[in-house]
Protein backbone atom coordinates (compact mmCIF):
# COMPACT_ATOMS: atom_id res chain seq x y z
CA UNK A 1 0.00 0.00 0.00
CA UNK A 2 1.25 3.47 -0.87
CA UNK A 3 2.27 5.57 2.11
CA UNK A 4 2.37 9.36 2.14
CA UNK A 5 5.52 11.24 3.08
CA UNK A 6 4.10 12.06 6.51
CA UNK A 7 6.56 11.14 9.23
CA UNK A 8 4.49 9.49 11.97
CA UNK A 9 7.21 9.15 14.60
CA UNK A 10 5.92 9.21 18.16
CA UNK A 11 7.67 12.46 19.01
CA UNK A 12 5.98 14.30 16.15
CA UNK A 13 2.32 13.45 16.26
CA UNK A 14 1.93 14.61 19.86
CA UNK A 15 2.28 18.22 18.93
CA UNK A 16 0.15 18.97 15.93
CA UNK A 17 -1.61 17.98 12.77
CA UNK A 18 0.88 16.75 10.18
CA UNK A 19 -1.59 16.84 7.30
CA UNK A 20 -4.41 19.27 6.70
CA UNK A 21 -7.78 17.91 5.66
CA UNK A 22 -8.08 18.31 1.87
CA UNK A 23 -10.36 21.20 0.99
CA UNK A 24 -12.88 19.07 -0.89
CA UNK A 25 -13.69 17.22 2.36
CA UNK A 26 -14.44 20.30 4.43
CA UNK A 27 -17.98 21.06 3.28
CA UNK A 28 -19.51 17.60 3.24
CA UNK A 29 -23.08 17.26 4.45
CA UNK A 30 -23.93 14.54 6.95
CA UNK A 31 -25.88 12.63 4.30
CA UNK A 32 -23.00 12.76 1.83
CA UNK A 33 -20.50 11.73 4.52
CA UNK A 34 -22.63 8.79 5.57
CA UNK A 35 -22.92 7.54 1.99
CA UNK A 36 -19.21 7.92 1.28
CA UNK A 37 -18.15 6.25 4.53
CA UNK A 38 -20.47 3.32 3.78
CA UNK A 39 -19.03 2.98 0.28
CA UNK A 40 -15.44 3.05 1.53
CA UNK A 41 -16.22 0.50 4.24
CA UNK A 42 -17.86 -1.78 1.68
CA UNK A 43 -14.69 -1.63 -0.43
CA UNK A 44 -12.46 -2.36 2.58
CA UNK A 45 -14.71 -5.04 4.07
CA UNK A 46 -13.22 -6.92 7.01
CA UNK A 47 -9.83 -5.32 6.37
CA UNK A 48 -10.83 -2.27 8.42
CA UNK A 49 -11.98 -1.87 12.02
CA UNK A 50 -13.39 1.46 13.21
CA UNK A 51 -13.22 2.15 16.95
CA UNK A 52 -15.20 4.97 18.56
CA UNK A 53 -14.47 6.25 22.04
CA UNK A 54 -17.41 6.93 24.36
CA UNK A 55 -16.66 10.65 24.21
CA UNK A 56 -16.95 10.97 20.44
CA UNK A 57 -19.91 12.74 18.87
CA UNK A 58 -22.87 10.86 17.39
CA UNK A 59 -21.64 11.36 13.81
CA UNK A 60 -18.53 9.34 14.71
CA UNK A 61 -19.87 6.56 16.93
CA UNK A 62 -22.64 5.63 14.51
CA UNK A 63 -19.91 4.43 12.13
CA UNK A 64 -17.92 2.53 14.78
CA UNK A 65 -17.71 -1.24 15.03
CA UNK A 66 -17.13 -0.89 18.77
CA UNK A 67 -17.81 1.93 21.23
CA UNK A 68 -16.08 1.95 24.59
CA UNK A 69 -13.28 3.35 26.72
CA UNK A 70 -9.67 3.48 25.62
CA UNK A 71 -8.41 0.16 26.90
CA UNK A 72 -11.55 -1.75 25.90
CA UNK A 73 -11.15 -0.48 22.36
CA UNK A 74 -7.47 -1.43 22.24
CA UNK A 75 -8.44 -4.95 23.32
CA UNK A 76 -10.98 -5.11 20.50
CA UNK A 77 -8.23 -4.06 18.10
CA UNK A 78 -5.93 -6.77 19.44
CA UNK A 79 -8.67 -9.41 19.08
CA UNK A 80 -9.41 -8.35 15.51
CA UNK A 81 -7.89 -9.71 12.32
CA UNK A 82 -8.42 -6.38 10.56
CA UNK A 83 -5.39 -5.04 8.74
CA UNK A 84 -6.42 -1.42 9.31
CA UNK A 85 -7.52 -0.11 12.72
CA UNK A 86 -8.99 3.40 12.61
CA UNK A 87 -9.07 4.70 16.19
CA UNK A 88 -11.50 7.58 16.70
CA UNK A 89 -10.00 8.74 19.96
CA UNK A 90 -6.88 10.62 21.03
CA UNK A 91 -3.19 9.98 20.54
CA UNK A 92 -2.43 7.95 23.67
CA UNK A 93 -5.32 5.62 22.83
CA UNK A 94 -4.05 4.99 19.33
CA UNK A 95 -0.60 4.34 20.82
CA UNK A 96 -2.06 1.73 23.17
CA UNK A 97 -3.81 0.05 20.26
CA UNK A 98 -0.51 -0.03 18.38
CA UNK A 99 1.17 -1.64 21.41
CA UNK A 100 -1.45 -4.37 21.67
CA UNK A 101 -2.05 -5.19 17.99
CA UNK A 102 0.01 -7.54 15.83
CA UNK A 103 2.82 -6.38 13.57
CA UNK A 104 0.67 -6.91 10.48
CA UNK A 105 -1.98 -4.47 11.76
CA UNK A 106 -1.72 -0.70 11.30
CA UNK A 107 -3.37 1.90 13.54
CA UNK A 108 -4.57 5.26 12.22
CA UNK A 109 -5.76 8.40 14.00
CA UNK A 110 -8.17 10.42 11.83
CA UNK A 111 -6.78 13.73 13.09
CA UNK A 112 -3.35 14.19 14.61
CA UNK A 113 -4.70 17.23 16.47
CA UNK A 114 -6.52 14.89 18.86
CA UNK A 115 -4.01 15.05 21.68
CA UNK A 116 -5.22 14.63 25.29
CA UNK A 117 -4.31 17.69 27.44
CA UNK A 118 -4.03 15.56 30.59
CA UNK A 119 -1.54 13.20 28.94
CA UNK A 120 0.41 16.28 27.93
CA UNK A 121 0.66 17.35 31.58
CA UNK A 122 3.08 14.49 32.25
CA UNK A 123 5.50 14.16 29.36
CA UNK A 124 8.15 11.50 29.94
CA UNK A 125 10.99 14.04 29.62
CA UNK A 126 9.38 16.24 32.26
CA UNK A 127 8.81 13.30 34.60
CA UNK A 128 12.38 12.12 34.11
CA UNK A 129 13.62 15.60 34.98
CA UNK A 130 11.61 15.66 38.21
CA UNK A 131 12.22 12.02 39.18
CA UNK A 132 15.48 12.56 41.07
CA UNK A 133 13.93 15.43 43.03
CA UNK A 134 11.02 13.20 44.07
CA UNK A 135 13.00 10.06 44.83
CA UNK A 136 15.57 11.97 46.86
CA UNK A 137 12.78 13.41 49.01
CA UNK A 138 10.63 10.34 49.64
CA UNK A 139 11.41 7.80 52.32
CA UNK A 140 12.52 4.56 50.64
CA UNK A 141 11.82 3.25 47.15
CA UNK A 142 9.34 5.09 44.95
CA UNK A 143 7.31 3.11 42.41
CA UNK A 144 5.73 5.03 39.51
CA UNK A 145 2.20 4.17 38.41
CA UNK A 146 0.76 5.85 35.35
CA UNK A 147 -2.87 6.04 34.36
CA UNK A 148 -3.72 4.59 30.96
CA UNK A 149 -4.32 8.19 29.88
CA UNK A 150 -0.63 8.81 29.22
CA UNK A 151 1.76 8.57 26.32
CA UNK A 152 3.64 5.39 25.52
CA UNK A 153 6.98 6.88 26.51
CA UNK A 154 5.67 7.59 30.02
CA UNK A 155 4.38 4.02 30.25
CA UNK A 156 7.87 2.93 29.23
CA UNK A 157 9.43 5.21 31.86
CA UNK A 158 7.28 3.62 34.56
CA UNK A 159 8.25 0.11 33.51
CA UNK A 160 11.93 1.02 33.51
CA UNK A 161 11.60 2.36 37.07
CA UNK A 162 9.80 -0.69 38.41
CA UNK A 163 6.25 0.52 37.88
CA UNK A 164 3.20 -0.22 35.80
CA UNK A 165 0.05 1.11 34.14
CA UNK A 166 -3.48 1.17 35.55
CA UNK A 167 -7.01 1.99 34.45
CA UNK A 168 -9.61 3.83 36.51
CA UNK A 169 -11.08 0.42 37.35
CA UNK A 170 -7.94 -1.19 38.77
CA UNK A 171 -6.03 1.77 40.22
CA UNK A 172 -6.43 0.39 43.76
CA UNK A 173 -4.89 -2.93 42.71
CA UNK A 174 -2.02 -1.06 41.06
CA UNK A 175 -1.45 0.97 44.24
CA UNK A 176 -1.32 -2.23 46.32
CA UNK A 177 1.08 -3.81 43.80
CA UNK A 178 3.37 -0.79 43.98
CA UNK A 179 3.27 -0.55 47.79
CA UNK A 180 4.26 -4.21 48.02
CA UNK A 181 7.43 -3.28 46.14
CA UNK A 182 8.25 0.12 47.59
CA UNK A 183 7.36 2.62 50.27
CA UNK A 184 5.81 5.29 48.05
CA UNK A 185 3.54 5.33 44.99
CA UNK A 186 4.14 8.16 42.53
CA UNK A 187 0.93 8.44 40.53
CA UNK A 188 0.71 10.21 37.17
CA UNK A 189 -0.80 12.17 35.56
CA UNK A 190 -4.27 12.53 37.13
CA UNK A 191 -4.16 13.81 40.69
CA UNK A 192 -7.92 13.43 41.20
CA UNK A 193 -8.02 9.75 40.27
CA UNK A 194 -4.95 9.27 42.45
CA UNK A 195 -6.46 11.03 45.46
CA UNK A 196 -9.81 9.31 45.09
CA UNK A 197 -8.02 5.96 44.98
CA UNK A 198 -5.88 6.83 48.01
CA UNK A 199 -8.94 8.02 49.93
CA UNK A 200 -10.79 4.78 49.23
CA UNK A 201 -7.76 2.83 50.48
CA UNK A 202 -7.45 4.87 53.69
CA UNK A 203 -4.28 6.59 52.49
CA UNK A 204 -5.69 10.09 52.19
CA UNK A 205 -3.72 11.51 55.13
CA UNK A 206 -0.48 10.20 53.65
CA UNK A 207 -0.98 11.77 50.22
CA UNK A 208 1.03 14.74 48.92
CA UNK A 209 0.69 16.60 45.61
CA UNK A 210 3.78 17.48 43.60
CA UNK A 211 3.68 20.46 41.26
CA UNK A 212 6.33 19.90 38.57
CA UNK A 213 6.03 23.44 37.20
CA UNK A 214 6.75 25.11 40.53
CA UNK A 215 8.95 22.22 41.72
CA UNK A 216 7.14 22.21 45.04
CA UNK A 217 4.78 19.94 46.95
CA UNK A 218 1.73 20.40 49.15
CA UNK A 219 3.46 18.69 52.06
CA UNK A 220 6.56 16.77 53.11
CA UNK A 221 7.33 14.19 50.41
CA UNK A 222 9.23 12.20 53.02
CA UNK A 223 5.97 11.52 54.88
CA UNK A 224 4.01 10.47 51.79
CA UNK A 225 2.76 7.01 50.93
CA UNK A 226 1.29 8.46 47.73
CA UNK A 227 2.73 11.32 45.67
CA UNK A 228 0.30 12.79 43.15
CA UNK A 229 1.58 14.48 40.01
CA UNK A 230 -0.32 17.74 39.44
CA UNK A 231 -2.29 16.80 36.33
CA UNK A 232 -6.02 16.60 35.69
CA UNK A 233 -8.75 16.15 33.10
CA UNK A 234 -10.06 19.55 32.04
CA UNK A 235 -13.56 18.13 31.49
CA UNK A 236 -13.95 16.32 34.79
CA UNK A 237 -12.32 19.01 36.92
CA UNK A 238 -15.16 21.39 36.01
CA UNK A 239 -17.66 19.43 38.11
CA UNK A 240 -18.26 20.71 41.64
CA UNK A 241 -20.04 19.55 44.78
CA UNK A 242 -22.49 22.38 44.14
CA UNK A 243 -23.42 20.73 40.85
CA UNK A 244 -24.27 17.56 42.78
CA UNK A 245 -26.35 19.52 45.30
CA UNK A 246 -28.22 21.32 42.50
CA UNK A 247 -28.86 18.00 40.73
CA UNK A 248 -30.32 16.51 43.91
CA UNK A 249 -32.61 19.52 44.31
CA UNK A 250 -33.82 19.16 40.73
CA UNK A 251 -34.02 15.34 40.76
CA UNK A 252 -34.51 14.18 44.39
CA UNK A 253 -34.86 10.49 43.52
CA UNK A 254 -32.05 10.32 40.99
CA UNK A 255 -28.87 8.27 41.20
CA UNK A 256 -25.77 10.43 40.78
CA UNK A 257 -22.82 8.64 39.18
CA UNK A 258 -19.51 10.35 38.40
CA UNK A 259 -16.15 9.47 36.91
CA UNK A 260 -13.20 9.09 39.34
CA UNK A 261 -11.32 11.80 37.43
CA UNK A 262 -13.67 14.24 39.20
CA UNK A 263 -12.59 16.25 42.25
CA UNK A 264 -12.71 14.26 45.53
CA UNK A 265 -15.53 16.39 46.92
CA UNK A 266 -17.64 15.51 43.87
CA UNK A 267 -16.90 11.81 44.27
CA UNK A 268 -17.79 12.04 47.98
CA UNK A 269 -21.14 13.68 47.16
CA UNK A 270 -22.11 11.17 44.44
CA UNK A 271 -23.95 7.88 44.92
CA UNK A 272 -21.62 5.92 42.67
CA UNK A 273 -18.21 6.42 41.10
CA UNK A 274 -16.65 4.49 38.27
CA UNK A 275 -15.15 4.29 34.81
CA UNK A 276 -17.11 4.95 31.65
CA UNK A 277 -17.95 1.23 31.60
CA UNK A 278 -19.37 1.55 35.13
CA UNK A 279 -21.34 4.63 34.17
CA UNK A 280 -22.79 2.86 31.13
CA UNK A 281 -23.70 -0.15 33.24
CA UNK A 282 -25.40 2.04 35.87
CA UNK A 283 -27.64 3.54 33.20
CA UNK A 284 -28.30 0.18 31.54
CA UNK A 285 -29.46 -1.31 34.85
CA UNK A 286 -31.75 1.61 35.72
CA UNK A 287 -35.48 1.37 35.02
CA UNK A 288 -37.34 3.43 32.40
CA UNK A 289 -38.96 5.56 35.11
CA UNK A 290 -35.67 6.30 36.86
CA UNK A 291 -33.32 9.25 36.49
CA UNK A 292 -29.54 8.96 36.44
CA UNK A 293 -27.44 12.11 36.77
CA UNK A 294 -24.05 11.56 35.11
CA UNK A 295 -20.84 13.47 35.72
CA UNK A 296 -18.62 12.85 32.71
CA UNK A 297 -18.00 14.12 29.17
CA UNK A 298 -21.19 15.43 27.60
CA UNK A 299 -21.19 13.25 24.47
CA UNK A 300 -21.35 10.06 26.53
CA UNK A 301 -24.20 11.53 28.57
CA UNK A 302 -26.06 12.34 25.35
CA UNK A 303 -25.40 8.85 23.93
CA UNK A 304 -26.75 7.20 27.07
CA UNK A 305 -29.87 9.35 27.03
CA UNK A 306 -30.41 8.47 23.36
CA UNK A 307 -29.73 4.76 23.77
CA UNK A 308 -31.89 4.10 26.85
CA UNK A 309 -35.41 4.81 28.10
CA UNK A 310 -33.95 5.94 31.43
CA UNK A 311 -33.85 9.72 31.88
CA UNK A 312 -30.13 10.55 31.73
CA UNK A 313 -29.20 14.04 32.89
CA UNK A 314 -25.87 15.85 32.62
CA UNK A 315 -24.52 16.78 36.06
CA UNK A 316 -23.74 20.38 35.25
CA UNK A 317 -26.51 20.99 32.72
CA UNK A 318 -25.76 23.53 30.03
CA UNK A 319 -22.38 24.27 31.64
CA UNK A 320 -21.05 20.82 30.72
CA UNK A 321 -18.34 20.81 28.11
CA UNK A 322 -17.11 18.32 25.56
CA UNK A 323 -13.55 17.05 25.29
CA UNK A 324 -11.69 19.44 23.03
CA UNK A 325 -9.20 16.75 22.02
CA UNK A 326 -11.96 14.33 20.99
CA UNK A 327 -13.62 17.14 19.05
CA UNK A 328 -10.62 17.21 16.69
CA UNK A 329 -11.76 13.88 15.23
CA UNK A 330 -14.21 15.48 12.86
CA UNK A 331 -16.39 13.07 10.83
CA UNK A 332 -14.94 14.63 7.68
CA UNK A 333 -11.52 13.35 8.78
CA UNK A 334 -12.98 9.87 9.23
CA UNK A 335 -14.41 10.05 5.70
CA UNK A 336 -11.01 11.07 4.32
CA UNK A 337 -9.05 8.36 6.15
CA UNK A 338 -11.42 5.60 5.03
CA UNK A 339 -11.63 6.73 1.41
CA UNK A 340 -7.86 7.01 1.21
CA UNK A 341 -7.46 3.51 2.67
CA UNK A 342 -9.95 2.22 0.12
CA UNK A 343 -7.78 3.84 -2.58
CA UNK A 344 -4.63 2.21 -1.18
CA UNK A 345 -3.17 5.27 0.56
CA UNK A 346 -2.29 5.62 4.25
CA UNK A 347 -2.36 8.76 6.37
CA UNK A 348 -1.82 9.47 10.06
CA UNK A 349 -0.24 6.14 10.91
CA UNK A 350 0.44 5.74 14.64
CA UNK A 351 3.56 3.70 15.23
CA UNK A 352 5.31 3.63 18.60
CA UNK A 353 9.10 3.42 18.46
CA UNK A 354 10.10 -0.24 19.01
CA UNK A 355 12.38 0.60 21.92
CA UNK A 356 9.64 2.56 23.67
CA UNK A 357 7.08 -0.11 22.80
CA UNK A 358 9.00 -2.92 24.48
CA UNK A 359 9.10 -1.14 27.84
CA UNK A 360 5.56 0.18 27.54
CA UNK A 361 4.31 -3.34 26.89
CA UNK A 362 6.08 -4.45 30.07
CA UNK A 363 4.11 -1.85 32.04
CA UNK A 364 0.88 -3.10 30.46
CA UNK A 365 1.80 -6.74 31.12
CA UNK A 366 2.34 -5.97 34.80
CA UNK A 367 -1.13 -4.48 34.93
CA UNK A 368 -2.64 -7.53 33.27
CA UNK A 369 -0.90 -9.80 35.80
CA UNK A 370 -2.89 -8.09 38.56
Amino acid sequence: METTEVDSELSLFKYGNLEALPSDYRGLSEEERTQRIAAARETLGDDVLVLGHNYQRREIVEHADYIGDSYQLSEHAADSDAEHVVFCGVTFMAESADLLTDADQTVYLPSMEASCPMAGMAEALQVDSAWERITDAVDGDAIPVTYMNSYADLKAFCAEHGGLVCTSSNADDAFEWALDRGETVVFLPDKHLGRNTANAMGLGDATVEFDPWADESSGDLGDADVVLWDGYCQVHERFTAEHVADARDAHPDATVVVHPECRPEVVAAADETGSTATIRRTVEEAGPDETVVVGTEIHLVNHLDRWHETDVVALCGDACMDCNAMRQVDPNYLTWILEELAAGREHNVVSVDPGVAASAETALDRMLEL
